[in-house]
């Protein structure tokens, strides 16, 4: 009587590993590849924290205006890691979290600290409640933003956004600078504006988001032409100037927006028999 062995083939991974010696040092090579490319929306994430630390470290030591374009560093990063994850489609739940404790220190303790250590501090428990303020708005803003994911209207913000909010100090800080004022000189104006920022962070103001713009669609040449005016034409003539008076703009086109869509309301409520 003989005994007969059956033999199972190996899975196709192994089969290959042993008729291609290369194979386990190119599946290496892959998933080190694979990695990289998670982390480089990290890495740019990474970067806006370290420009937003930074502008703290700059303004202890008294330099300001490296503060401020610190700030406008950090906001450029910041809009590039969420772009860089979805091009190499490497979102992920850390990546958002990491992303918003990021921003929480560089659009929010960054530009509190900063506008604080400039003009606010010579106001006392008035100055440092202001720039208090600003940062707990941050915080809520940012928590707001976390939770209303899917839920609101992508085409607008709700409240104004942390990193327009943080370029509106930043400006403040870097035009009067570039005017030759000093922080003591224009402490009330500081003061008005911090804590215009922060309150407008936590309102219901709409503001426009751009994520309803899809650049992958022809896009007309007079937007292609006005785009590179602004960019290479107008803000390399007077930078502090320009992106105060863009990001102010911004602040206030939410009450603008409200404004509107209230006055269009009743016309509509009053045209109704």
């Amino acid at each position: 009587m003989s005994i007969g062995y059956t033999t199972t083939p190996a899975p196709p991974a192994l089969h290959a590993m042993m008729h291609d010696p290369h194979l386990p040092r190119l599946m290496l090579k892959s998933k080190l590849r694979r990695r990289g490319i998670y982390l480089l929306p990290n890495l740019f994430t990474t970067a806006a924290l370290f420009a937003g630390f930074y502008a703290i470290i700059q303004a202890m030591n008294g330099r300001f205006e490296h503060s401020a374009v610190s700030i406008f560093i950090a906001m450029m990063l910041d809009g590039l890691d969420g772009r860089v994850a979805r091009l190499t489609h490497t979102q992920s739940e850390f990546g958002a979290e990491y992303d918003s404790l990021a921003d929480m220190v560089s659009f929010g303790a960054a530009p509190a600290l900063v506008v604080y250590e400039w003009a606010l501090k010579d106001l006392g428990k008035l100055g440092w409640i202001a720039a208090f303020v600003y940062c707990a708005c941050a915080a809520l803003r940012l928590a707001r933003f976390n939770t209303n994911l899917g839920i609101v209207d992508k085409r607008f913000f709700q409240g104004l956004p942390t990193p327009a909010a943080a370029a509106l100090i930043a400006g403040l800080v870097w035009v009067m600078l570039d005017f030759d004022f000093t922080g003591r000189d224009i402490r009330w104006l500081a003061w008005g504006i911090t804590l215009f920022a922060g309150l407008t962070m936590v309102s219901n103001l709409p503001y426009y988001s751009g994520k309803d713009i899809n650049l992958r669609k022809s896009v007309p040449f007079i937007t292609i032409l006005l785009l590179a005016l602004f960019f290479f034409v107008l803000i390399p003539s007077h930078p502090p100037m320009v992106l105060f008076c863009l990001f102010l703009l911004y602040a206030l086109s939410g009450y603008a927006l409200w404004l509107w869509r209230r006055v269009k309301k009743r016309k509509a409520m009053e045209a109704t028999p």
